[in-house]
């Protein structure tokens, strides 16, 4: 295929983004759909959190959908749900409910960005029944210690009789400071693990919120998914030390079955907006991660929801972002360069330095054959090595519509104890 056909089928399909119209074509194509994945190319661009904001907003207050899950930690997102949701005991305004935000990169959840779609949830929630109030939930699996901590205040409170089989099962745990990387290394070479005990543990708090008093019922429900990430960071630390594709695998399929438990929980019908890394919602058959055999969040929902499944890209040619030179680094707002020539992301610029929308059920089937470079950013980020930030991706299989905003800002951090540089 010459550059010729490729952007005469860019230029046909693409459409001005910005607009009440075009938020209106791309919410009449998600709203029947139980599971919409909003993606982002980075982890700190503004207009990434503030669109999916006004498309979330939408789907809530005019489409009835019930949750918001993002990739986050249970933790730390519970008790931001609990302010959403006018909590007796929550915090008093959403600044102090961002706080538990502490653990590195605190920057992707406390931003003004959630900030402002909090306050806007809350206020959503006010006049609404506790069954109808909409959440916010972490599905997420790095809050290992965090999330053991939650589960024994929570069964020390209840006097509970699972207590003591937590307390037993996270002994084992102890010997290893709070550093996951050190039980990784203990687990998988030496087989000195605590898989035992956790999967029985969880075993005994699995389903108990559907007993528990109704207004017990989501506090129940958290210890579960407490648990539940007890267990998957468990498995993920214990693979990550190999170096292969298990660590990816088991984090993305925890985050599927965090999902579910919250549609059981939501009830039948319940619909979720899911805010994750396109790395994690575009569907990974239509990138290079099959070589690598890689699943994600998008093509596990895929394969077992089918059509009841819409997935929605992002990218952007150029700007700045928030991200740290190093796992744990002060988080920067740093450049982002152009993008590398023949990229998607640079064919959309050459097609006009502007927004646009791409909605590919409207049948560009040209764009279905060509794998070509769509920029990824992580929490850890160089651009001086920018050709190595491309997955190689037939955009029109990977999502089912792609948002392109061609001049994108960094994101703007609310302070929680992390350093941020400027």
């Amino acid at each position: 295929m010459n550059d010729s056909t490729l952007m005469q089928s860019i230029r046909k399909l693409a459409q001005p983004w910005g607009s009440d119209e075009s938020y209106d074509s791309l919410i009449a194509e998600a709203k029947s759909a139980s599971y919409v994945l909003l993606g982002e190319a980075s982890h700190g661009t503004s207009e990434f959190y503030s669109v999916r904001a006004g498309l979330t907003k939408r789907l809530i207050a005019e489409e009835g959908f019930r949750f918001i899950a993002v990739e986050g930690d249970w933790p730390s997102c519970y008790t931001l749900n609990r302010y959403i949701k006018g909590y007796a005991d929550a915090a008093d305004h959403a600044r102090a409910a961002l706080s538990d935000y502490t653990r590195w990169p605190s920057w992707m959840w406390a931003n003004r960005e959630i900030l402002e779609l909090a306050e806007w949830l809350r206020s959503y929630n006010q006049e609404r029944p506790e069954s109808e109030k909409v959440g916010f939930y972490g599905i997420d699996m790095y809050s290992l210690w965090e999330s053991m901590d939650e589960i024994l205040n929570y069964l020390t409170s209840k006097g509970s009789p699972d207590l003591e089989a937590a307390i037993h099962a996270f002994e084992c745990f102890e010997p290893y400071g709070r550093e996951g990387q050190s039980y990784g290394i203990s687990a998988s070479l030496y087989g000195e693990g605590c898989e035992e005990e956790v999967v029985s543990l969880l075993s005994k708090l699995q389903d108990e919120w559907k007993q528990a008093h109704p207004a017990d019922r989501e506090n129940a429900l958290s210890v579960e998914l407490n648990a539940m990430t007890v267990q998957g960071a468990e498995s993920y630390y214990r693979t990550m030390i190999r170096h292969d594709s298990d660590s990816w695998n088991i984090r993305d399929r925890h985050m599927v079955a965090a999902l579910e438990k919250l549609m059981e929980f939501h009830g039948e019908g319940a619909r979720v907006v899911v805010w994750e890394h396109n790395t994690h919602i575009g569907d990974a058959r239509a990138t290079d991660m099959t070589q690598d055999q890689m699943v994600n969040v998008g093509q596990l929902l895929r394969e077992k929801y089918g059509n009841d499944v819409y997935a929605v890209g992002f990218g952007t040619y150029r700007g700045t972002v928030v991200a740290g030179r190093a796992w744990g680094a002060p988080a920067e707002e740093m450049q982002v360069p152009p993008a590398i020539k023949n990229s998607w992301e640079e064919l959309l610029h050459r097609d006009g330095a502007e927004d646009k929308l791409l909605l590919f059920s409207q049948g560009e089937t040209v764009l279905d054959q060509k794998v070509i470079g769509h920029r990824a950013i992580g929490v850890v980020y160089h651009p001086e090595r920018e050709r190595g930030n491309y997955v190689p991706s037939i955009l029109s299989k990977r999502y089912n519509a792609f948002i392109y905003l061609d001049h994108t800002h960094a994101l703007s951090p609310v302070q929680t104890g992390a350093a941020f540089t400027s």
